[in-house]
């Protein structure tokens, strides 16, 4: 097999650009899925607590909670649609 014959791929600016484009939006959905799940455990990890410490408030807590969870996830959403933005634009 001759390598010669082979097609070689260029190196264009607009691959680079593209690449780079790409990395960019899997690292900034990655950082902000995992601040998101950082956040989420953290209000599911205190409301445990605090339902454990006054069971009573139960029903006050779990509404809070799902605020909290909702506002969260907005972020992590957040941070993949600006992230789609930057991709195709």
């Amino acid at each position: 097999m001759d390598l010669m014959s082979l097609p070689i791929a260029e190196v264009t600016d607009e691959g680079v650009t593209d690449a780079g484009k790409a990395i960019a939006l899997g690292v900034g959905a990655g950082l902000g899925s995992i601040g998101a799940g950082i956040g989420v455990g953290f209000i599911f990890g205190k409301e445990i607590e605090s339902v454990a410490r006054q069971p009573e408030m139960k029903d006050e807590l779990q509404s809070i909670r799902w605020l909290g969870f909702a506002l969260t996830e907005a972020v992590a959403f957040y941070t993949f649609i600006f992230g789609l933005i930057a991709f195709f634009l």
